[in-house]
């Protein structure tokens, strides 16, 4: 994991909840330029700051770090959706994502 790491993945979260970045920099109480410099890699938030980060997007920082959950958000929901179901029905969302993924 590196510093590119970092700006990508607060671009990638950012567009996901579909805010510009000067949207989310002034949502975080920061100036409105804050975002697009941590994602050109000119400066990087401090720890505190990057809770409010984490907090704004919805996501863990443990999901945030988390490169091969592209969808934190999304998963999160998913997975209290299937908590909801019950035997049978979740046997059919698996057979569908089986299906969906050519599982065999």
């Amino acid at each position: 994991m590196n510093e590119q790491f970092f700006s990508d993945r607060l671009a990638e979260l950012r567009i996901q909840k579909n805010v510009s970045a000067r949207e989310m920099s002034l949502a975080i109480g920061q100036n409105p330029s804050y975002i697009n410099r941590i994602e050109n890699g000119l400066t990087y938030p401090s720890m505190q700051v990057f809770f409010y980060i984490c907090e704004y997007l919805g996501v863990t920082p443990a999901e945030f770090f988390d490169g091969g959950n592209s969808a934190p958000v999304l998963r999160r929901e998913l997975h209290g959706a299937v908590d909801r179901l019950n035997e049978a029905q979740a046997r059919l969302v698996m057979a569908l994502i089986d299906g969906l993924t050519d599982k065999k």
